[in-house]
């Protein structure tokens, strides 16, 4: 099996970056720290004065875009995915939930389901008014 020349342990707004070392006397694999990538600004910085070689930084670059891309695709199918969650809700909460489930949920679903309205509404009244000026 060939291991990969980098490791990309994934973060909230990256990953931090390992060389992986499977060449050394021990005869165990090592990942040495070697850079964070940043993904919403594209800032790539070395990790303990390290060198990166034009090839790991190409692919830290395309690991980043790729990244990107995964983020964004994601993102477009968190409205879908709320439309199903709300109507699974709604047929759970109609036919299966008892008081006590209904009692222990309701707070949290109403504020959920009103901050997400809020939300929608304040954008809508946004985007009207730049059409108008």
């Amino acid at each position: 099996m060939k291991l990969p020349e980098l490791y990309f342990r994934i973060r909230d707004n990256g990953a931090l970056v390992f060389r992986v070392d499977a060449e050394n006397r021990q005869g165990r694999l090592d990942l040495e720290p070697l850079a964070m990538a940043n993904v919403r600004s594209g800032e790539i910085r070395t990790q303990g004065g390290r060198d990166i070689t034009s090839a790991e930084r190409r692919e830290i670059e395309d690991w980043i875009t790729a990244r990107q891309a995964e983020l964004a695709d994601r993102d477009a199918k968190i409205a879908p995915a709320t439309v199903e969650a709300i109507n699974a809700a709604a047929h759970w909460v109609q036919t299966k939930a008892s008081a006590d489930d209904i009692d222990f949920y309701a707070n949290a679903l109403l504020m959920a389901m009103h901050d997400l309205r809020s939300q929608i509404v304040r954008r809508q009244a946004d985007a009207l008014d730049s059409d108008d000026s």
